[in-house]
């Protein structure tokens, strides 16, 4: 037996699966109905505790194919009812095992769906997984003892040691390495490009060294006000070269140009967003995965209208691109007066719908032009 003990002293009691230990981070959850291995391998879940809303989770067991990174970033997984199939179709190994091998613990036989409804009524918080045999007085020491993800740096943790290069004939991609994860680099190698993964900590004369095409900006874990010394690389080389972000990377553009970001009362971790473009009416079902969002033109945190607003940038103007149908925040913007734009949801969508990878075309078509 183990439970799961949150920092408002929400209590729930299930199955040990996984490693036999105990983690804390912040607790959230995802509502995809698969990729549980591709989630907990984003690095994007660094620090973090994945409460899966879907309620059979190891279905189709583990494979390498699967994986976003080359390691599990997530510290926890808690699931209504975790599945340990290894004999299904293409299915390298099981899921449970799988997560033990890994020393990632979990949690079984839960009743998600009223830890889903604490926590979007409460918001995502800190909290842990416990084995039995840990006193509640301990855990709860164990949690206060962790900070809070608002004013953390984890981007520096994710990182790559080196600069990876991953040749191509097309357009020169140069990437801010803050979490980036594997299916949005395939993205860009099938369309031909040059890709480089670079180090987060790199400053802006040797970015421009590489002689870019375009500077992309990737997901990554953390808040985006802790990563002042990325902002100040992407200040330094807006306006210089083309400039395109998403997710975290959405963010840290947005806030190089001088708006500003706010953490969201439980995030936004799935694969049925709908999410408008408001130049074409058009509407992609995407996948997401960020705890924090950018503020509208009046310091709004909620855009009631689909019209193109503009913000005052310190780069001149930037037009609202995209909104979200759910909660109408801000999904994405485009610079008007230097080359540049982002999109808060992952548009190479692993896991999730396929409705936004059009946008790497465009991605590369900035680069090129």
């Amino acid at each position: 037996m183990s439970y799961l003990l949150l920092e408002d002293g929400f209590r729930l009691d299930g199955l040990a699966a996984g490693a036999d230990a105990a983690t804390v981070g912040e607790v959230v959850f995802n509502t995809a109905m698969s990729g549980y291995q591709e989630s907990v391998t984003d690095p994007s879940y660094r620090g973090q505790i994945i409460v899966f809303t879907y309620p059979l989770i190891g279905n189709y067991g583990v494979s390498a194919h699967a994986m976003e990174s080359d390691a599990v970033h997530a510290r926890g997984v808690v699931m209504r009812e975790g599945i340990d199939r290894e004999d299904a179709s293409g299915a390298e190994g099981g899921w449970l095992t799988w997560l033990g091998d890994c020393g990632v613990p979990a949690l079984s036989g839960v009743d998600t769906r009223a830890l889903v409804r604490h926590i979007r009524d409460k918001g995502a918080m800190l909290g842990g997984i416990f084995p039995a045999a840990v006193a509640e007085g301990e855990a709860r020491a164990l949690i206060e003892a962790e900070p809070p993800m608002a004013g953390r740096d984890l981007a520096c943790e994710v990182t790559p040691p080196e600069p990876v290069i991953l040749p191509g004939d097309g357009p020169r991609i140069i990437a801010l390495d803050t979490g980036i994860k594997t299916s949005i680099v395939e993205q860009l190698r099938e369309r031909g490009a040059h890709v480089e993964l670079h180090d987060c900590a790199t400053g802006p004369e040797a970015l421009l060294a590489r002689e870019p095409d375009l500077v992309f900006l990737a997901n990554g874990p953390g808040d985006p006000a802790a990563l002042d010394h990325v902002v100040g690389t992407v200040r330094d080389v807006v306006g210089k070269v083309p400039v395109f972000g998403i997710c975290l990377g959405h963010q840290l553009l947005c806030r190089a140009v001088g708006l500003d970001t706010f953490k969201l009362p439980f995030g936004h971790r799935g694969a049925n967003h709908p999410v408008k473009e408001l130049s074409t009416g058009r509407i992609d079902i995407t996948s997401q995965n960020h705890g924090f969002a950018v503020l509208g033109p009046g310091g709004e945190q909620r855009l009631e209208s689909d019209e193109p607003v503009r913000w005052n940038t310190d780069f001149g103007a930037a037009r609202l691109s995209h909104i979200n149908l759910y909660d109408r925040t801000v999904e994405g913007l485009e610079l008007l007066d230097v080359p540049g734009g982002t999109v808060q949801y992952h548009p190479e969508a692993g896991p999730g719908p396929h409705d936004a990878r059009h946008l790497f075309d465009r991605f590369i078509a900035l680069a090129a032009a």
